[in-house]
């Protein structure tokens, strides 16, 4: 199965990387909904998506009022968005406010809990998605998503610790998309933005012996040459990339 990036920065979009957004093309399955879904209908592969959100903040939501393009106002059978009713109580009546967006699309609404079933796949598998609660000013949602054979973990805003609750959930994933906003050393901007430092998601990932990690959500004030230098890491863990928009991860 594959994960494409549509968009890999937090807070803010830039020349190089929009923000959170991911798409499963073959099951119609979406993590997040930031800038980068603009980029969702070049990868569609199913006549509707399922969209989950971890949480409400505008680098994850956005994106959203995008998806009229491509589905129009009324298509309440193509597009269901999935969260914690008080993220569905953001995105109704805050983004999709009528100050802000006049005519309301006719998506569904559904309540995230701490499971549910997910479409099957090209092999005829359903999977199951199982959710976890994240440290994060206003909270945040990471994600397990399971198929036979296949296996994905998303954790974004949050701080991680290799003392996190959620190691035992994400434990043996096939891949692990996690955020990493700061290089390693800034704890105090971590803990004061509950966003996550590099060294400390590496030890996540080795705590959860993960196939692979993938790091994404960056500062988006980050240029190339500045990106994360992984080099030292590789030696804790062999399999680490920074995502870029458009990468394609086969999980």
């Amino acid at each position: 199965m594959q994960l494409v990036c549509l968009g890999t920065t937090g807070f803010h979009p830039n020349a190089r990387r929009q923000t959170a957004s991911f798409v499963i093309p073959e099951v119609g399955v979406v993590l997040d909904a930031g800038t980068g879904l603009f980029r969702l209908a070049d990868y569609l592969a199913t006549d509707g998506v399922d969209i989950f959100l971890s949480h409400a903040h505008l680098d994850h939501v956005s994106g959203l009022t995008y998806l009229v393009e491509t589905f129009g106002v009324e298509a309440h059978d193509r597009v269901t968005i999935h969260a914690r009713s008080e993220v569905l109580d953001a995105v109704r009546n805050h983004l999709f406010a009528p100050a802000i967006f006049p005519v309301p699309p006719g998506y569904q609404f559904a309540e995230l809990g701490k499971s549910c079933v997910l479409p099957a796949n090209n092999e005829g598998k359903t999977g199951t998605l199982t959710t976890f609660p994240l440290t994060h000013p206003g909270g945040s949602t990471g994600m397990r998503l399971d198929w036979p054979g296949h296996s994905l973990a998303y954790v974004t805003d949050t701080t991680a610790s290799d003392e996190a609750d959620y190691i035992d959930t994400i434990r043996g994933a096939d891949l692990l998309v996690h955020e990493a906003n700061f290089p390693a050393s800034y704890d105090q901007m971590a803990e004061l933005t509950g966003h996550s430092c590099l060294d400390k998601v590496v030890a996540v990932a080795q705590a959860a012996e993960v196939g692979r990690l993938v790091i994404t959500h960056v500062d988006p004030l980050l240029t190339k040459e500045e990106d994360f230098d992984l080099t030292a890491f590789r030696k804790q863990l062999a399999s680490i990339t920074i995502a870029e928009d458009l990468d394609v991860q086969e999980f």
